[in-house]
């Protein structure tokens, strides 16, 4: 058997965070609904709600148990500087680490941008060299 991964579903206090950054990102809205939506790339989805207020009462720790960060792949160092610039920058998101850089402790090549969503869950975008 061989699988793919087809897609992800979180919870946040922040919705349009989600949608304006997934959008950015070339993601299309699949599904609307009355706390969240549903994006797709065409084969990974990403689903997000808005948190119920009865489950909002622990803050988000990337260190705890459960997910640590979210990784958006693109085709090129460019396009992350791009996509710093263009997003991160003119949203005033703040980033992690001082911004876009090398990461040869991954792969040689890696680089990448790291950055945090309102409830502090990180996220990267980053270009890895196809071999």
């Amino acid at each position: 058997m061989k699988a793919t991964f087809y897609h992800a579903s979180i919870n946040t206090s922040d919705v349009d965070f989600y949608k304006k950054l997934l959008t950015h990102l070339g993601f299309k809205i699949v599904a609307e609904y009355q706390h969240g939506f549903g994006a797709s790339d065409g084969s990974v989805g990403f689903w997000v709600f808005k948190v119920h207020p009865k489950y909002n009462m622990h803050a988000f720790h990337r260190k705890a148990l459960g997910i640590n960060h979210f990784a958006f792949r693109v085709d090129n160092k460019a396009a992350v500087a791009r996509f710093y610039n263009d997003y991160l920058v003119a949203n005033n998101i703040p980033v992690l680490y001082d911004g876009p850089a090398e990461h040869p402790e991954y792969e040689a090549g890696y680089y990448a941008v790291y950055f945090e969503d309102p409830d502090r869950l990180k996220l990267e975008v980053a270009y890895k060299p196809r071999r």
